[in-house]
């Protein structure tokens, strides 16, 4: 684990899990099922540590079968009161192929505690230092920020055609 200047390190798991849906190995049609589609992170009750937050992921194997529109159920699982980080692996298109992304998520709805904001603001670089790569970054207040058009501008703007399968 490290430290970053507000002194929350990142769980050894977290960046586990990024690697794993950063590094799509040719896998078997059960180990895809595996993958994660999505993950929400919190802190720890100490406030110390990012950690993944249980119970709170969409498998790639639950899409179409207890999850019809992943980015949907994705955004309702997020805290009303609450700040989380999160990775979508993000399905989309543009005019000329179809594209797979992971985007990092800074959920910080208006209702959350200041000191809650405060903290998990500070924090986002050394969550952000263990995910190099990640090309799409979504800082989100409310569900306003989670809807589809702006998730398309995210990834591309007027070049992304579909997200999740359903035209922008």
């Amino acid at each position: 684990m490290s430290l970053q200047a507000s002194g929350v390190q990142v769980a050894d798991e977290v960046c586990r899990i990024f690697y794993d849906m950063k590094v799509r190995k040719c896998s078997t049609p059960e180990e895809i099922k595996k993958r994660k589609k999505a993950v929400i992170f919190c802190l720890s009750p100490d406030k110390k540590c990012i950690i993944v937050e249980e119970g709170k992921e969409i498998l790639v194997g639950d899409v179409g079968v207890t999850v019809t529109d992943p980015f949907k159920h994705f955004v309702q699982m997020l805290p009303e009161k609450d700040c989380r980080y999160a990775l979508y692996d993000a399905s989309f298109e543009t005019k000329e192929s179809k594209k797979e992304e992971l985007m990092f998520f800074l959920w910080a709805p208006e209702q959350a505690p200041l000191k809650s904001k405060m903290i998990y603001a500070s924090s986002k670089d050394a969550i952000k230092k263990k995910f190099q790569g990640i090309k799409h970054e979504c800082q989100a207040n409310g569900p306003e920020d989670l809807n589809r058009a702006c998730i398309a501008e995210k990834l591309g703007g007027s070049l992304v055609v579909a997200f999740e399968g359903s035209p922008v």
